[in-house]
């Protein structure tokens, strides 16, 4: 197996003396794992830092057998790492991605949508230029990985307006109409995820609030603690920041 190819560095584990595991996300090959000789050393960890974009170069001489990786740094994002807010958003962007990725299999639109959102929280370190792009994206995981939710029509009444809350059971949307006596059971819609446009921050608090709920249901329920775990760091410091 051989593949060289651009990608986005996502998580790296410590493998033996000095080594590292690291798993990237490949526009061609999706989600792939190679080991790095060397991974932890003073020259490769500013390189080998989540959010990186690498030039990578996997080898291994089976399909079954971990590859070998060597990486050269194309763009680094660690400077952002600096600021405790743009960190944990690239901690959390990654480590969901990681975590919820099968390997080998390409998945183009979650690659795209990821390097747009690293790259807006770059551009905008404060949390109104990116927030919401977040809760896209997440919105996107859940797609892409077949735990979409039905926002087009709603679940009481198969019309498809004044939609405003989310079905927790099953994810299909609800028209206030169609919620009257049942709001508080019900997940809020923010008007931004259906509608495009700008976000208020009480919309970015109801999107969050909304993924949280089927991420952790759906997509990462049985995942390690710590994927969950730096969404709550980040979700925490999102509200400081705009407190």
């Amino acid at each position: 197996m051989h593949l060289a190819a651009s990608a986005i560095v996502l998580a790296i584990r410590p493998h033996g003396e000095s080594g590292a595991i690291v798993r990237a996300l490949t526009a061609e090959a999706g989600l792939m794992a190679g080991y790095v000789r060397g991974g932890r050393s003073r020259q490769l960890r500013p390189v080998l830092q989540p959010g990186n974009v690498i030039l990578g170069e996997w080898r291994a001489r089976t399909e079954e057998q971990l590859p070998a990786l060597t990486v050269e740094l194309m763009h680094s994002r660690a400077p952002m790492f600096r600021e405790p807010l743009p960190a944990a958003a690239f901690e959390w962007a990654t480590a969901l991605t990681a975590a919820a990725l099968p390997e080998g299999q390409p998945y183009p639109l979650v690659h795209s949508a990821l390097e747009g959102l690293l790259d807006a929280i770059e551009a905008a370190p404060a949390a109104r230029g990116w927030a919401a792009a977040l809760v896209r994206y997440e919105l996107l995981m859940l797609a892409e990985l077949g735990f979409g939710l039905d926002l087009g029509r709603c679940a009481a009444t198969g019309t498809n307006d004044d939609l405003a809350f989310v079905s927790p059971k099953s994810g299909i949307a609800v028209s206030r109409s169609g919620a009257v006596g049942y709001e508080s059971r019900l997940l809020v819609l923010p008007r931004f995820v259906v509608a495009g446009g700008p976000a208020e921050w009480d919309d970015i608090v109801a999107g969050l609030k909304l993924t949280a709920h089927f991420l952790e249901r759906d997509l990462l329920h049985g995942k390690a603690a710590e994927v969950l775990a730096a969404r709550a760091r980040l979700v925490d410091r999102l509200n400081r920041a705009v407190a």
